[in-house]
C-alpha cells in the first residue's frame, strides 16, 4: 500500500506528457539549429565557396557518411523488436548498397571524383579534420551506448534535410558549372530516401515516447545530432589550423 502511494506522488510530481501534434512540434523546432543554417552551408549555397574549399567538405563529410551505417548498425543492435530490425536494416543497405558500386557511399565517393578529389584520398582519410572525425564518433557512440529510441530520434534531422538538399543541389549545378552533374545523384536519391526515413522515425519516436521524461529525452537526442552536423561544419569551415605556424619575433 505504502509503495503504491509513494508511486502515486511520484506520478503527480512527473509533468504531463505532451499531445502528439505538440511533441511532433518540439521536434520539429529543431530545425531552428540545423546545419543548413551555418555560415558555410549559406556561403556554399550562395556560390561563394572556392575550389578548395568545397574539396575540403567533401572530403570531410565522407567521413561522416562511411560513419552512418556503424551508427545504423548500433541502434539495430541495441534494439530488441524484431520488427523495427526488419524496417532499420533498410538504411545500412541504402548506404552499402546490395553490390559492389552501389549504395550511398558509393555515390559519396563520385561525388567527390565530381569535385576533384579522388576515391583513394577519401578512403585514406588523410584529410580529415581532427574537429570532424570528434563530432562523428561521438554520434556512433551516443547511438551505441544511449537507448535506441533515443538514437531513432537523433535521427530526425531528416526532417529538416530534404529542403536544404534541394537547395544545395539547385546552389552547386548553378554556382559551380566546373561540377559533374553526373556527380551529384547522391542528394537526387537522398531526395526519396529522407522523407521515407523520416516518416517512420517520426511516427517511432512518437509511439514510444509516451512520457514527458522520455519526449525530452528525444528532443535532446535530436538537438546532440544537429550540434554534431553544426560542429563538423565548423571544423571544415576553419580547415587544418595545424599547418599554422607562430610568427617569428622580431628584435
Amino acid at each position: 500500500m505504502i509503495d503504491g502511494v509513494i508511486r502515486a506522488m511520484e506520478h503527480e510530481d512527473s509533468p504531463l506528457p505532451l499531445a502528439p501534434e505538440e511533441f511532433i512540434a518540439e521536434l520539429r523546432a529543431q530545425g531552428t539549429r540545423y546545419h543548413n543554417l551555418h555560415p558555410f552551408h549559406r556561403r556554399m549555397d550562395a556560390g561563394e565557396l572556392t575550389r578548395e574549399e568545397l574539396q575540403r567538405w567533401v572530403t570531410n563529410r565522407f567521413y561522416y557518411q562511411k560513419c552512418i551505417p556503424l551508427k545504423d548498425a548500433a541502434i539495430l543492435s541495441n534494439c530488441p523488436e524484431v520488427a523495427v530490425r526488419r524496417e532499420w536494416i533498410q538504411r545500412i543497405v541504402d548506404h552499402d548498397g546490395t553490390t559492389e558500386r552501389s549504395g550511398g557511399i558509393e555515390s559519396w565517393l563520385r561525388l567527390g571524383e565530381a569535385l576533384g578529389v579522388t576515391r583513394e584520398e577519401l578512403e585514406s582519410e588523410r584529410g580529415v579534420l581532427p574537429g570532424v572525425r570528434y563530432a562523428v564518433d561521438a554520434y556512433v557512440n551516443f547511438a551505441r551506448q544511449r537507448p535506441w529510441i533515443e538514437a531513432v530520434a537523433s535521427s530526425l534531422t531528416e526532417l529538416f534535410g530534404p529542403a536544404a538538399i534541394r537547395v544545395r543541389l539547385d546552389a552547386l549545378e548553378r554556382h559551380y558549372p566546373w561540377i559533374d552533374p553526373a556527380g551529384l545523384e547522391y542528394f537526387r536519391v537522398r531526395l526519396v530516401q529522407a522523407p521515407r526515413d523520416a516518416r517512420y522515425a517520426l511516427e517511432l519516436t512518437v509511439e514510444r515516447c509516451r512520457t514527458r521524461e522520455r519526449q525530452q529525452a528525444a528532443v535532446a537526442a535530436l538537438r546532440f545530432k544537429t550540434e554534431v552536423l553544426w560542429a563538423q561544419l565548423d571544423a571544415i569551415d576553419l580547415g587544418d589550423s595545424q599547418n599554422w605556424s607562430p610568427p617569428i619575433p622580431t628584435a
